[in-house]
């Protein structure tokens, strides 16, 4: 009789996917109401392990048919998770710009952000947060986000200072919402943001902050804010929020999407 346990190495790499996703998976809800309704299900299904041990059959019982459905009901419960967790792969599996699966249906390849062109961005940043001008910009790595930008007005514009200043003061019709950065063009402006459902937040981010996580967390794309009120720079990367940073950080952080798109 063989006492000892084989470990393989497939199981070993098992466990160690097992854990990847599980932490992946934490990352998505925490700070989330969707983490507290986990709990509550991890601890329903504990509870049902006890009662079985304990052969109430009758609870154990009803409490079995709540668990049956419950693959479906988490389903249900976590749509959103599950739509981020789906997002996350699909947007991180690609290396670089140079391998894609869409390379085999396209041809056309968007030219990359210049270091002018984020000078363009980084001085207007600045000369909005000297002003205390609102301003939302989103600029996405891989992804191209169609359906933010059809949210929002088309423009197609070349990347400016002057021109990203117009369109975020206060009394033009395209200040409210965010503008979309694509490649080495202003692609869109005033378009809609997914909100983020982090309830862990400063009570004092408004909707700007709130919008520039949760597309972070959707996609791939860092989000800049310029706040109003106080006239600070943010910049959201990862579902990560860099509050009050300073000019030399925002160049570093853009400066990032040069090299990667090379």
């Amino acid at each position: 009789m063989n006492l000892f346990i084989t470990i393989r190495v497939l199981d070993i790499i098992d466990i160690l996917l097992v854990a990847f996703l599980l932490f992946q998976m934490y990352r998505i809800i925490k700070g989330t109401v969707a983490f507290s309704i986990f709990i509550g299900f991890f601890l329903v299904y504990v509870a049902w392990l006890v009662i079985k041990a304990m052969n109430m059959e009758l609870l154990g019982t009803l409490m079995g048919q709540f668990i049956g459905v419950g693959v479906l009901a988490l389903i249900v419960v976590f749509q959103q998770e599950i739509r981020r967790f789906l997002l996350l792969i699909g947007t991180n599996y690609q290396l670089s710009r140079n391998f894609g699966l869409e390379k085999l249906f396209t041809s056309e390849k968007l030219r990359p952000t210049s270091n002018q062109q984020i000078k363009e961005i980084i001085r207007a940043c600045d000369n909005m947060a000297r002003s205390k001008t609102g301003a939302l910009i989103v600029i996405p790595h891989n992804s191209e986000l169609k359906d933010i930008i059809r949210s929002g007005e088309k423009m197609n514009a070349r990347i400016s200072s002057s021109l990203i200043e117009t369109i975020f003061f206060k009394n033009t019709p395209l200040h409210d919402g965010a503008m979309v950065i694509l490649g080495n063009r202003i692609a869109a402006a005033r378009c809609i943001l997914p909100i983020t459902e982090r309830h862990d937040l400063d009570t004092h981010f408004g909707l700007r902050h709130r919008a520039a996580i949760g597309i972070s967390e959707l996609s791939d794309a860092l989000a800049i804010v310029v706040s109003e009120e106080k006239g600070t720079i943010s910049l959201a990367v990862n579902g990560e929020l860099m509050h009050k940073i300073s000019i030399v950080q925002l160049t570093t952080e853009l400066e990032k999407v040069i090299v990667e798109e090379m």
